[in-house]
């Protein structure tokens, strides 16, 4: 059986659009016959190397103003329900990145996530704090003590650095980005249909 392609989908926890893209992407993926691989990484010090101390849309107010309108039409249109915005934004995500880091190869890494950007987003509450990172991990049956003391182990935090790294290197510059097999990227939700289209091998005719 040949092998199926696989599309990387890096994701940041802070960020509403990838957000949009963790809730739907495991069908349009099944749908298109591609398999996904989910790898979670931090952004700030991708923007802080773009001399950005904020999200752009805290940056550029109207920006900001017209993002969270498009999410809750986005949100709506996809049948997530109403968005309810954090108290702070961009939330602090390293407690969350170091733990999804830690899961990247066991089968609670897509549940965690999804359940922490729902936390964010669909609830509003913080994800910031070990504590409540933890709590995620316990509602999905999990040792959340366990799973966040490892998380903070030298090791995990160098391989969520490395990571880190390896994004830059790859010219990723925001989230969420879509990678196909032969390096092709993708940016943003909007994008995912057509990265999951590259992915399992359609070209646009001029691209052929």
């Amino acid at each position: 059986m040949a092998r199926r392609p696989t599309l990387e989908f890096w994701y940041e926890f802070a960020s509403t659009y990838s957000y949009l893209a963790a809730m739907r992407i495991e069908a349009l993926a099944e749908a298109a016959g591609v398999e996904i691989r989910w790898r979670p990484f931090l952004l700030g010090p991708i923007f802080a190397a773009q001399g950005w101390n904020s999200s752009p849309f805290n940056i550029y107010p109207t920006k900001g103003r017209n993002m969270w309108r498009d999410l809750e039409r986005e949100a709506a249109r996809l049948g997530l329900g109403p968005v309810t915005r954090p108290a702070s934004f961009p939330q602090n995500s390293l407690s969350a990145t170091r733990t999804a880091t830690y899961g990247a190869d066991q089968d609670w890494l897509i549940p965690f996530s999804k359940s922490v950007f729902e936390a964010s987003f669909a609830r509003g509450q913080s994800i910031a704090e070990p504590n409540a990172v933890s709590q995620i991990l316990d509602r999905l049956g999990l040792d959340g003590v366990q799973i966040l003391k490892a998380a903070s182990n030298e090791a995990n935090k160098t391989r969520l650095r490395v990571n880190g790294e390896e994004a830059r290197s790859r010219g990723i510059f925001g989230a969420p980005t879509f990678l196909t097999d032969d390096g092709e990227l993708f940016w943003g939700n909007d994008r995912l249909e057509q990265a999951l289209a590259w992915a399992g091998g359609e070209r646009p005719g001029s691209l052929r």
